[in-house]
C-alpha cells in the first residue's frame, strides 16, 4: 500500500494565521494610501494669487505645502480683480485668494478645513478667514492665538464652517 499524503490544513476564518494575514494586508493598504507622516500620498493642486510683497501669504503657502498641497504661486500686482472675478464678498476679504477644485479660498484658511471642504463638497463658492487673525496659518506670532472663524460663503447666507 502506498502511503497517502496527509491532507493539507486550510486556514479557517478566525484562525490566528488568517487574522494575521488580514492585519498585514490592512497595513499594506494603509501604507500605499498614506505617504510619510500620515499625509495622503496624492497631492491636491491649489493656485494662490498674492502680492509679491506679502510675507504672510508666503508663510500660508508653506503651511499648505507642508500639508501635502501642490501650490502654484501667482504673484500679481493687485489681487482685487481676482477677488471680484471669483465672487469674494468685500466683508470676507483678506490678503490672498486661492482656487482649488472649483472652490475659492480667501485668506488664512487652515489646510485641514480645505481638505474637509473637498471631502464634503458643499454647494458654496468657498471658504474665507476675513482679515488676518493672529495664530492662523501664516500669521503665527509666538504663543499668541486669536480666536477666528472659517466662513463658508456663496451658498446662501455665510455660515461658520469651523472655529479655531
Amino acid at each position: 500500500m502506498i502511503p497517502s499524503n496527509p491532507p493539507t490544513q486550510r486556514n479557517k476564518p478566525g484562525d490566528a494565521h488568517t487574522i494575521g494575514r488580514v492585519l498585514l494586508l490592512g497595513i499594506a493598504i494603509c501604507l500605499l494610501l498614506l505617504g510619510p507622516f500620515g499625509q495622503p500620498a496624492f497631492a491636491t493642486e491649489i493656485t494662490v494669487y498674492r502680492s509679491p510683497s506679502c510675507g504672510c501669504c508666503g508663510k500660508w503657502i508653506e503651511h499648505l505645502e507642508q500639508e501635502g498641497f501642490v501650490v502654484t504661486d501667482e504673484l500679481i500686482p493687485s489681487v482685487a480683480p481676482v477677488k471680484s472675478r471669483l465672487g469674494v464678498p468685500r466683508h470676507l476679504e483678506s490678503c490672498h485668494t486661492a482656487e482649488v477644485e472649483g472652490y475659492v479660498i480667501e485668506g488664512h484658511v487652515p489646510a485641514e478645513d480645505i481638505r474637509r471642504l473637498l471631502v464634503e463638497r458643499p454647494k458654496a463658492t468657498g471658504l474665507a478667514v476675513p482679515g488676518m487673525p493672529v495664530g492662523s496659518p501664516g500669521m503665527e506670532m509666538g504663543d499668541r492665538h486669536d480666536a477666528y472663524d472659517v466662513v463658508l460663503f456663496g451658498g446662501g447666507e455665510p455660515s461658520t464652517f469651523a472655529s479655531h
